[in-house]
């Protein structure tokens, strides 16, 4: 049996520049099958990287990152453990920030999110924590240092997800969001 929970948009960001990892906040974006319109992660494909070690870096295969999910509240804790006052989602290159869903990263690959501008996002895994988004926050922050090497650790269960558009739509600030998360069974179990 599915389970039901609710959440809102709280920020739209695109990734308008491919030297960066930062995205920058818009009104509302444009979900396509290949994903945001704008986005640099825009695509049906993508190259390998080290996340795919089946290929060889540079295979290309079917882009599953297309978009990028954070929460508010998870984003809360990884400051906290950070010791900072502020982490902004951008400086992780997140496209879509929502607020209500405090264990975001926990909901497993398959489930949905349906936005109330019609946009379907299908989940497609967790988003590991990388050292690239801590080297934006010590760019943020040059006063304390390790943040590099210390987003990895305070980040891993709380990064968000990835995700690809199953049904386009818009998706902007104050949209309400349903996510349906499917039922879990242990693997292999009798």
């Amino acid at each position: 049996m599915k389970k039901v929970y609710h959440g809102q948009v709280s920020a739209v960001l695109l990734g308008l520049d491919a030297d960066t990892l930062v995205t920058s906040h818009t009104a509302e974006v444009r979900a396509e099958f290949e994903g945001l319109s704008g986005d640099r992660h825009y695509g049906l494909t993508r190259l390998s990287d080290s996340r795919y070690p089946h290929y060889p870096r540079g295979t290309i295969i079917r882009n599953d990152r297309q978009i990028s999910l954070v929460s508010v509240e998870e984003l809360a804790e990884i400051a906290v453990l950070l010791g900072l006052t502020t982490l902004l989602p951008e400086w992780l290159g997140a496209n879509i920030l929502l607020q209500g869903v405090p264990t975001l990263t926990r909901l497993l690959p398959s489930a949905r999110m349906f936005f109330a501008q019609g946009a379907v996002l299908y989940i497609s895994g967790e988003n590991k924590p990388c050292i690239h988004p801590g080297k934006v926050i010590q760019e943020q922050y040059p006063e304390i240092h390790g943040l590099e090497s210390r987003f990895t650790k305070a980040a891993m269960g709380r990064r968000g997800l990835v995700a690809v558009v199953e049904n386009p739509g818009l998706i902007a600030p104050g949209d309400l969001v349903t996510i349906e998360a499917p039922a879990q069974y242990a693997f292999m179990d009798a």
